[in-house]
């Protein structure tokens, strides 16, 4: 029987934008004499499991460090957590969530009272991921790096697992947190003294009206990717030598990233709204080598961009979210001499890419569709594999990853080379029905 608690939590992540982000609009006024998010947590909060993960630890052979970085003043400022090989074996002490307002962000998005929040950090504020903070990092390599961009309605802690999965086999990743609008909350500091006072400065997410869903979206994928950008041009300044102050009080020594990174070794990755930002990313910004979608969200990908991008591009969809449209958009970026990679996880679903998928139980899990048929274990070791072998293909890695190409290709009973086949069939049976023909 998992914790009450956990019932609580993740009634409230039943409509995180991933599952449905085509229609998120300001939600309406709380009825009080019966709420509907009342009666979703009496629910779920009913309802038993039989057992519940934890974020799993990275498979490589590297120990992991997580340290956060801010780079500048005003909302204009960097700001990402950093996943690396680490000199510490033993300390596994990374807070997850680390901020009130982050859960204070997330009860504002799904339309909660504020109470929610403040009862949510009380119950989930001391969790732990299985990195050890501010750590050294392991000197005497030259490391690949990749930018991580998260989905709607996230923020840069939650794709853990994905980011020390990666930095375990010997990767620095740095998970941007976006400042366009679509974090559930964010922080900076207005200027040095707010900072030395911890004066944090909060941002929220902005909550849309239809009318300005596609204006508005098409707005923050171009400004996330110039965030990915400037957040490969903070961190390369520090490889190459040139200092930079983290204004965050933070125990973490920059002098070790000198040398530490190669520059021509970088990838930018993300998941849903954040796999828009990588096809964005490479189409502005050469320095990336390639991108790994995790399910992108397409709406926000303007039809342009599939002659722009050069770069080789992986997309990994899970079996659920993608629509036939998304899927027609994404097969436009195959064009003659450029390499592209399509596969599915079989049983998948939107949010096994994120946390929260580890972090409840099987029947838990199931009804808020943060799990799906397939074990969560096995679609990230799936997810993690493919992304390692197509990485070192296509960043000229002289490792072992390429023991998983054939995952590249779908070649496993878990996966799909290629989009969802129920999608592909749904599609079919559309263009042959009467009405498809009638509309034509």
């Amino acid at each position: 029987m998992a914790p009450p608690k956990l019932h609580v939590l993740f009634c409230l992540f039943i409509c995180l934008p991933q599952v449905h982000p085509f229609h998120w609009q300001d939600p309406p006024p709380l009825d009080f004499r019966a709420p509907a998010w009342f009666h979703k947590i009496q629910a779920v909060m009913s309802t038993g499991s039989s057992g519940h993960s934890k974020i799993p630890k990275g498979n490589g052979s590297y120990p992991v460090g997580s340290a956060d970085l801010m780079f500048g003043y005003t909302n204009e400022s960097i700001f990402l957590r950093l996943y690396y090989p680490s000199e510490d074996h033993e300390r596994l002490d990374t807070v997850w969530i680390p901020n009130k307002e982050y859960f204070f962000g997330l009860s504002k998005f799904l339309g909660t009272p504020h109470f929610i929040g403040k009862f949510l950090n009380f119950l989930y504020g001391s969790m732990k991921t299985p990195a050890s903070w501010n750590s050294p990092l392991k000197t005497g390599e030259k490391y690949p790096l990749i930018v991580f961009s998260h989905g709607l309605g996230g923020f840069r802690t939650i794709y853990s697992a994905i980011g020390i999965g990666l930095a375990s086999y010997g990767f620095i990743v740095a998970a941007v947190e976006h400042r366009d609008g679509s974090a559930s909350a964010t922080y900076y500091f207005d200027d040095q003294v707010a900072a030395k006072a911890d004066n944090k400065s909060w941002l929220y997410l902005k909550l849309l009206k239809q009318e300005e869903e596609e204006r508005v979206r098409k707005e923050q994928v171009r400004q996330r990717a110039k965030e990915c950008s400037r957040a490969l041009s903070a961190i390369l300044d520090l490889a190459y030598g040139n200092p930079k102050e983290n204004i965050l009080d933070s125990d973490f020594d920059l002098e070790h990233l000198k040398g530490a990174i190669d520059g021509d070794k970088i990838a930018v990755i993300g998941h849903s709204f954040g796999g828009a930002t990588v096809i964005q990313t490479l189409s502005e910004d050469q320095r990336f080598k390639c991108g790994i979608a995790l399910d992108p969200w397409m709406y926000p990908v303007s039809e342009e961009l599939h002659s722009k991008i050069p770069q080789p591009l992986f997309f990994i969809n899970s079996a659920q979210f993608q629509s036939s449209k998304s899927i027609e958009k994404m097969k436009k970026f195959y064009e003659p001499g450029k390499e592209r990679k399509m596969i599915t996880i079989r049983g998948s679903v939107h949010q096994n890419f994120a946390d929260f998928t580890f972090v409840t139980g099987k029947i838990i899990g199931n009804k808020l569709t943060l799990k799906g048929e397939i074990d969560s274990r096995v679609a990230m070791d799936l997810t993690e594999k493919a992304s390692l072998a197509f990485l070192q293909k296509h960043l000229g890695l002289h490792k072992d990853f390429n023991q998983w190409d054939p995952l590249v290709e779908g070649h496993d009973k878990n996966l799909i080379r290629g989009p969802p086949s129920s999608v592909v069939a749904q599609s079919l049976a559309l263009q042959h029905s009467p009405e498809s023909h009638a509309q034509n």
